[in-house]
């Protein structure tokens, strides 16, 4: 009689164990669905208002640019086409508006393809990454100086931080 009581007591763990599994994959599909869901189209204005929000929320960006005054008009963009997708306008450190590119005279002009754009999501650039990049051509600025920008550790730091950002984010 007690082994059929020691039996039968770990049947209903074991059944609890496996409904729980079952739950927890359930919500981790569920969550992963709506993450997809939600990611929008990289570059648009849907995604910089996205990387807004990311870059506003992150000290290490935002005040940090604030420290030293920075304000910029960003776009970023894919390699070959005439004008950049998205524009981002930051304003001593604080992005106060991002959205589709409208013709804005832009201080910096990512370029990218989107390929690398999806990887650099995935696992975002560090410093040394960011200037291998930019060697090869992965990463083009049609506008900006990249090579004053990388030497100056105040904006450097920010902006390579920034990449981090968008892996946050996500894209399609």
């Amino acid at each position: 009689m007690l082994l059929i009581e020691t039996v039968i007591h770990k049947l209903v763990f074991l059944r609890l164990v496996i409904i729980s599994i079952l739950i927890y994959n359930y919500n981790m599909k569920s969550d992963q669905l709506k993450k997809e869901k939600n990611m929008a189209k990289i570059c648009s204005g849907e995604w910089m208002n996205q990387l807004k929000d990311a870059w506003n929320a992150e000290p290490e960006v935002s005040d940090a640019l604030a420290k030293i005054n920075f304000s910029s008009v960003i776009a970023c963009g894919f390699k070959g086409d005439d004008k950049p997708t998205g524009v981002f306008i930051v304003e001593d450190g604080v992005c106060t508006r991002a959205g589709d590119y409208n013709g804005e005279e832009v201080n910096w002009d990512m370029r990218g393809t989107q390929e690398n754009w999806k990887k650099w999501i995935k696992k975002p650039l560090s410093m040394t990454t960011m200037g291998m990049a930019v060697t090869m051509g992965k990463l083009k600025f049609e506008t900006g100086d990249f090579g004053a920008m990388i030497k100056n550790p105040k904006m450097a730091v920010p902006f390579v931080k920034s990449f981090g950002l968008m892996s946050q984010i996500g894209g399609e």
